[in-house]
């Protein structure tokens, strides 16, 4: 049984909370935030986001730890669902841009001067990434780690215009590299690589922060405009590279899986697990045929002999192939949201576990990060011929055999989570990141909502530039600005971010549980 000792919740307190979180989620559209209108030129426009989700996550984390019976599983990596991982280089090719803020208690708006740009990363493994930024106000870290990631897991997740962005990199620098014929397009004038790149980041930031910025450089401002009029929705590209479902569970004796390859590249290598020859353990395709490469669609498993302990195995797949344009690059601590602009072949990979027992439960957990619940999703997917009980915040929940249940453990915007699941058996799952729904400007703007209407009810007293965004850092200029993200949304101090064993938001000393239960597919062949 799993059970979090150091979290307790009444009924009652769950239940209350569970309903207003239903309430925001039927009246916000996503239950964490509503959508980003269109801004129309320099982005009159301001997200309004999430009111209620905004004010129950604001509570507190509490560590505790997941401890269970079952079978054993190894380490995971964390949160990332496959692709390319990177690190942060800073901002390589940039001019300078305007962005204007409204006045506090009538007074005149003011402006701040900031670089745009382009941004490079280098992929783990080898390659090189070109980004834009889609969250002007939050500041990024020096070095800072980034993961390909799914757009429901950032803000563009409940942002309407999302696909706009992605036209936006699709019909500019860098990939149309001719900046001759893109000045001819867009009726500019001389472009440069500089200006360029912060006419497009301009474009860019009117639809993910819904700014009110110009760039300084006449040309540059001409492209963002036609950009910004000309931007039409496209959809999300598919990720680089994944495996679904990224855990699979069963009895010795049995092929697990299948695990299913998602890749726009031609070919995968495939990497059994590290002691696949003691073991006895292989990779296999559906017929039971040892598999060293794969395909796009292509179903693996795991075969395990009979009679092999309980335990746990995982494959690998990689390959290098051309990240899609237009996808998202969110890091694993706190720092600026990047979206991919061009990509030389990278490297690019993705991890599977298969977790096996000869008898009883066989539980399989993944976790996945949940924006539109704001939390994250902890899955257990038993695939044993037992039920799995396990127990949080004082509710008992069991998995039947070959059914799933997903519990959403609730984390508050730009929280880092650190999940660590243990049990008997060497069972051991962690999950850590950060919660990164949101662009920092619409967090902002919402907490001024929330206290203006607060200053209302109180004391009488009006508004208090209900649509004031502040950047996290006063003006800058272009002048010795070399290579750092933090130039486009504030200062590279690192954030003092806590260490936490498992994160539960309490509210009211209630421990907000979302459970969802659904059929596990059955896979047996």
């Amino acid at each position: 049984m799993f059970s979090a000792s150091s979290v307790s919740a009444s009924p009652s307190d769950a239940k209350a909370v569970h309903a207003v979180r239903g309430g925001a989620a039927r009246t916000g559209g996503t239950g964490r935030a509503a959508r980003v209108g269109e801004t129309g030129r320099r982005g009159r426009g301001r997200a309004f986001l999430r009111p209620v989700t905004a004010l129950l996550l604001s509570g507190l984390v509490a560590a505790a730890t997941l401890a269970g019976t079952g079978t054993a599983a190894a380490d995971d990596p964390g949160r990332h669902q496959g692709g390319a991982a990177a690190v942060l280089d800073g901002l390589k090719t940039f001019d300078s841009a305007v962005l204007r803020l409204p006045g506090e208690n009538g007074a005149p708006d003011r402006t701040q001067e900031l670089p745009a740009g382009l941004f490079e990363m280098t992929v783990d493994g080898g390659g090189k990434l070109k980004t834009y930024c889609i969250d002007l106000h939050n500041p990024t870290q020096d070095q800072a780690k980034y993961l390909e990631t799914p757009w429901a897991e950032t803000s563009l997740g409940a942002n309407r215009n999302a696909g706009k962005i992605r036209w936006i990199l699709q019909h500019s620098y860098p990939q149309v590299d001719d900046l001759a014929a893109l000045a001819e397009a867009a009726g500019t004038g001389p472009l440069t690589e500089r200006t360029a790149a912060a006419g497009t980041q301009v474009a860019i930031w009117r639809y993910s922060d819904g700014a009110d910025v110009t760039a300084s450089d006449k040309q540059a401002e001409k492209l963002a405009d036609w950009l910004h009029k000309s931007a039409r929705n496209v959809a999300e590209p598919r990720a680089s590279l994944t495996l679904e479902p990224a855990a699979v569970s069963g009895r010795a004796g049995d092929r697990l899986g299948p695990v299913t390859v998602r890749t726009d590249a031609d070919q995968v290598s495939v990497s059994p697990p590290v002691d696949a020859a003691a073991s006895g353990i292989t990779v296999t395709d559906e017929k039971g045929a040892p598999v060293t490469s794969a395909t796009d669609g292509a179903r693996l498993y795991f075969d395990v002999p009979r009679g092999s302990t309980d335990g746990s195995a995982s494959l690998t797949v990689q390959t290098t192939t051309s990240v899609p344009v237009g996808r998202a690059f969110a890091g694993t601590t706190r720092t600026q949201t990047q979206i991919l602009a061009g990509s030389s072949e990278s490297t690019v990979s993705a991890r599977a576990t298969a977790t096996w027992a000869e008898t009883g439960a066989a539980p399989a957990l993944t976790a996945r990060k949940n924006c539109a619940a704001g939390g994250v999703d902890i899955t257990a997917a038993n695939q044993g011929d037992e039920p799995f009980t396990f127990e949080l915040g004082g509710y008992e929940h069991t998995v039947a055999a070959g059914a799933t249940e997903t519990v959403t453990i609730p984390v508050a915007e730009d929280q880092p989570y650190d999940f660590t699941i243990t049990g008997p058996g060497g069972l051991r799952k962690n999950f850590t990141g950060v919660l990164d729904c949101a662009t920092s400007g619409s967090v902002i703007a919402a907490e001024q909502d929330q206290q203006d209407q607060q200053g209302d009810e109180d004391t009488g007293v009006g508004p208090q530039s209900a649509r004031q965004s502040v950047p996290a850092s006063t003006g800058t200029t272009t002048s010795g600005l070399e290579g750092d993200l933090a130039e486009t949304g504030g200062s590279s101090t690192t954030p003092m971010i806590a260490a936490l064993a498992v994160g539960f938001l309490v509210i009211g000393g209630g421990a907000l549980l979302v459970m969802r239960r659904k059929e596990a597919q059955q896979h047996a062949e």
